[in-house]
């Protein structure tokens, strides 16, 4: 019976299947996770790559934008400057406003770069970061899955060698059983000791035998859930999150096609502004605004004369001649001092200060310069005027509240303001009295102001002058209608004269040819014949008049339509240099 049941076990033994043949060998996959890892990792490098592109292209668009408020402002015009009255022109003006609209071309340029930061680098930033946490999560529960099912094959091996050694132990103990119990030298007592110890061995493979079948049974449930499950699930996460990935780069870079496009309409607007300034250029209003600003309000001279050489008498010229006849007793008027022609209203006007009534400019020119001081003044009274009405208010709480303040400490200031009020009336009617003499509203200039110009007039019956210098108009303001019946006294030399005397002489700037025959009969003025060739040291300022020498003693002022001017551009850069450092 003993001999039967071990025979069965032994057999049982050998009928239980082994790993090599039953057990597939699990190839883990720690290959594709590599694969994986590293697909993954590239993913995250293209994104932070693609995050480095949009960084610069909106550092390249801070940049441009800065650039161009740059150039803008370089060419904005200074305040209290030369260039303001040039923006009056349609011109210069549709030139401001393509300065504007670039302005306002930049700040589109950065809302781009703001839009981009925001909507495109400072978003993928945040998403690489999670990215890159979730992307570690899931390999970390790869791995940990990896483990456990190497752990779960490690008891596996364990388990079915620990069987193996006890079912050759169990039959080694049945053949030394069989060999004992056959021989007849052995005991009895021998005997059941092999007995016992086969039986032992026996109970020790059923042993092993159901330790393996229940950690076989376990291993194979985890390798299913491992291949079935875990992997499958960690697999579509990782597919999941690579994909989000993918998408999202896509949206960013139709977010970066988006930024740009909100921004064409405004910038189509600038462009459309641009277009419309230019179209509101008009050259005729320039133009005239050219005309009004320079014209002089001199006639022009009339037709000269025939003169007959033929007869034996004095040449005359008729009264419509350029020149003045200095015969028929007249003499030449003449000043005091020294041969030099006495400059002082114009280098006054070259020190920054002219006439006070503006007397040494043209006609046209001194009513302008007349209107706009009138203006100024009037400013001014207001000015003033608002200052002493909320005085007055002031002063008026101050008696109802005394608490509040002394009404007698702005009684003062109020005596100030009527004191400046009523100057600056003196002033305006004086400035309105020159201006109504320009105008024509007044018939005559009044002896006052014959002083003021620097020259006593006489009444002379002798028609001998032309019809252009009846209208000319000298430097110093002495505008004469009827210069043919007036002559010059002479003027004796004074302090005031000489004090400009020791000026150093101006540098030469260009040569000129008289193109007419001009008579300088009043102060400051020089005579010229036609075809003269002169040395110009002043050009035209506006006013209608170039300062010219002939020698070291002989300078003056000429109408600047009387000469033909050729400029040497090396000495008139160093002449504007030196003027601004004279300034």
């Amino acid at each position: 019976m003993l001999v039967a049941a071990v025979q069965f076990l032994s057999s049982d033994i050998k009928r239980i299947p082994t790993l090599d043949k039953e057990i597939p060998v699990y190839l883990f996959p720690q290959d594709q996770f590599d694969n994986l890892e590293k697909h993954t990792q590239w993913g995250i490098d293209v994104l932070e790559k693609y995050i480095k592109f949009v960084k610069e292209r909106t550092e390249i668009e801070l940049s441009y934008a800065k650039q161009l408020r740059n150039l803008s402002k370089k060419y904005q015009p200074k305040k209290n400057s030369k260039e303001e009255e040039e923006y009056r022109y349609t011109s210069t003006r549709a030139f401001l406003a393509t300065l504007n609209e670039m302005n306002d071309y930049a700040g589109q340029h950065e809302v781009i770069s703001e839009n981009m930061t925001s909507l495109i680098t400072g978003e993928l930033t945040r998403y690489v970061q999670e990215l890159k946490q979730e992307r570690k999560s899931h390999f970390h529960d790869g791995r940990k899955a990896q483990q456990h099912i190497e752990t779960c094959w490690k008891q596996l091996e364990a388990s079915k060698r620990r069987f193996e050694r006890d079912c050759k132990e169990a039959d080694r103990a049945q053949q030394y059983f069989e060999k004992m119990d056959a021989d007849i030298n052995v005991t009895k007592a021998d005997v059941e000791k092999a007995r016992q110890q086969a039986q032992l061995r026996h109970q020790m493979a059923e042993d092993s035998k159901a330790e393996y079948s229940s950690t076989l049974q376990k291993f194979n449930s985890e390798q299913h859930d491992h291949y079935y499950t875990h992997i499958p699930n960690i697999f579509q996460k990782i597919q999941e999150m690579e994909e989000r990935r993918i998408v999202r780069i896509g949206e960013s870079m139709k977010t970066f096609a988006e930024v740009d496009r909100q921004v064409i309409p405004i910038i189509g607007k600038c462009l459309d502004e641009i277009t419309k300034a230019a179209e509101s250029i008009d050259h005729k209003n320039d133009s005239q605004l050219v005309i009004e600003a320079f014209k002089s309000g001199f006639e022009p001279p009339g037709d000269i004369d025939f003169e007959d050489f033929t007869q034996p008498m004095k040449r005359t010229v008729s009264e419509s001649s350029l020149s003045n006849s200095r015969g028929d007793g007249k003499s030449e008027p003449k000043f005091g001092g020294k041969s030099k022609g006495k400059l002082w209203p114009f280098i006054k006007k070259n020190k920054g200060a002219g006439p006070e009534d503006f007397s040494n400019l043209p006609p046209e020119q001194r009513r302008k310069k007349l209107q706009q001081k009138v203006d100024e003044l009037n400013k001014d009274i207001q000015k003033e005027m608002d200052q002493r009405d909320a005085l007055t208010k002031m002063k008026d709480v101050y008696i109802k509240n005394p608490q509040m303040g002394d009404a007698a400490s702005v009684d003062h200031r109020l005596a100030e303001l009527g004191q400046n009020i009523e100057k600056l009336r003196l002033e305006v009617q004086k400035f309105e009295g020159w201006l109504a003499e320009v105008e024509g509203r007044l018939p005559m200039r009044t002896e006052q102001a014959r002083r003021q110009s620097g020259l006593y007039e006489a009444q002379n019956t002798s028609a001998v002058n032309s019809c252009a210098q009846d209208r000319e108009s000298s430097p110093d303001g002495s505008y004469t209608e009827e210069q043919s019946q007036e002559t010059e006294m002479k003027v004796p030399a004074t302090d005031f004269d000489d004090e400009f005397d020791d000026e150093e002489p101006l540098p030469t700037i260009g040569t000129c040819k008289a193109l007419y025959t001009f008579e300088g009969q009043n102060e400051g003025t020089i005579s010229v014949a036609e075809g003269e060739m002169l040395y110009v040291i002043e050009e035209d300022k506006g006013d209608g008049w170039t300062r010219i020498r002939r020698n070291e003693d002989e300078e003056g002022y000429v109408p600047t339509s009387y000469v033909e001017v050729y400029l040497d551009k090396n000495a008139k850069d160093v002449y504007k240099s030196l003027q601004k450092i004279s300034e």
